[in-house]
């Protein structure tokens, strides 16, 4: 029987808990591996988020609800080739290229070779579009797809994006572009171009506070949390809307937002196919840009791991898992 690799989190810690570990991958000839929903997908790349760096560390819901399932495999971006079908799926077929939010918030699964994911949850890549950027856009485009819904986010309104240069930050800076706002986005002097390119206005966060150099926005997209999301409410104007993306963080910064005057809300993003859809036609289309900062093997994951805490990024990271890296 056939052997493959994931990646898992072997005990909560600092990235070198994550260790390589084989499973056994049953003949693809047995239709009884699949339920008659669910399909095989072949893993090309896999998305890092955040998240997977705070579940390793044993913070957050998904660690506190498998800190008995260990060793677990993270991730929740995937991009590959079908190579099953259960006996009832008919939208997909055997070599097609597909993409998806998978397994969240409990399941997780995507550092791994291999994958059995509802044929549900998928969406097609165009062949013009790279498979690692198909695995970098699930989680964060629908996070920040969500957050500019939460917010009311409209053609008008000045919108301040923290972390303007990340993975969520840069896809929401386009998409709130794209609903007609005008966009201010923190971030470093170096990624100041690249935010700007995004059609934002680059807002140095070394340069001063950031409510000495926006003070009227209309929104916040908090996508820092903690101590840098409740400074960035100074630069919301009186009744403003606000929400907050870091989950660990979010009672204290919409409480702090309230005593302000302002409307605030946490969030915690909901997998949808339809908006994967959207964003992919988008990509394909070239009107949505997506940056993918680094590409790391399987096995380096925890190097992986230790780019994503730096807090220094640009776009997404993503792990070569049956790709190039």
């Amino acid at each position: 029987m056939e052997t493959y690799q994931q990646l898992a989190i072997t005990r909560f810690g600092e990235p070198a808990v994550l260790a390589m570990q084989t499973q056994m991958l049953p003949a693809l000839a047995d239709a009884q591996v699949l339920a008659d929903d669910q399909v095989l997908i072949k893993v090309a790349y896999a998305g890092v988020n955040p998240i997977d760096a705070k579940t390793r560390a044993g913070l957050g819901w998904a660690a506190a609800q498998n800190k008995d399932n260990l060793p677990w495999v993270p991730g929740y971006d995937i991009a590959g080739d079908v190579v099953a079908c259960g006996q009832s799926v008919r939208r997909w077929s055997v070599g097609d290229r597909v993409s998806g939010f998978i397994g969240f918030p409990l399941q997780g699964g995507g550092y791994s070779e291999y994958v059995v994911v509802p044929a549900a949850q998928l969406s097609p890549v165009p062949a013009s579009t790279p498979m690692r950027q198909a695995a970098a856009l699930p989680l964060a485009g629908q996070t920040a797809w969500q957050a500019l819904e939460k917010a009311a986010v409209k053609a008008g309104d000045q919108v301040l994006v923290l972390a303007g240069a990340g993975g969520v930050g840069h896809l929401a800076i386009q998409l709130a572009v794209a609903r007609g706002a005008k966009v201010f986005a923190s971030c470093s002097a170096g990624n100041a171009d690249f935010v700007r390119q995004l059609g934002a206005t680059a807002l140095d966060y070394r340069q001063g506070p950031l409510d000495s150099q926006l003070k009227d926005a209309d929104v916040l997209i908090d996508l820092m949390g903690g101590d840098v999301g409740t400074a960035a409410l100074g630069c919301v104007k009186a009744g403003g809307r606000v929400v907050t993306v870091p989950t660990i963080t979010a009672e204290q910064v919409c409480e702090q937002a309230r005593q302000r005057g302002l409307q605030a809300e946490g969030m915690l993003v909901t997998p949808s196919v339809t908006q994967n859809d959207a964003m992919m036609a988008m990509l394909a289309a070239g009107t949505l840009s997506l940056h993918v900062d680094a590409v790391y093997p399987l096995a380096d994951g925890a190097q992986a791991h230790q780019a994503i805490e730096s807090g220094h990024t640009r776009g997404k990271i993503v792990l070569a898992v049956g790709g190039d890296a």
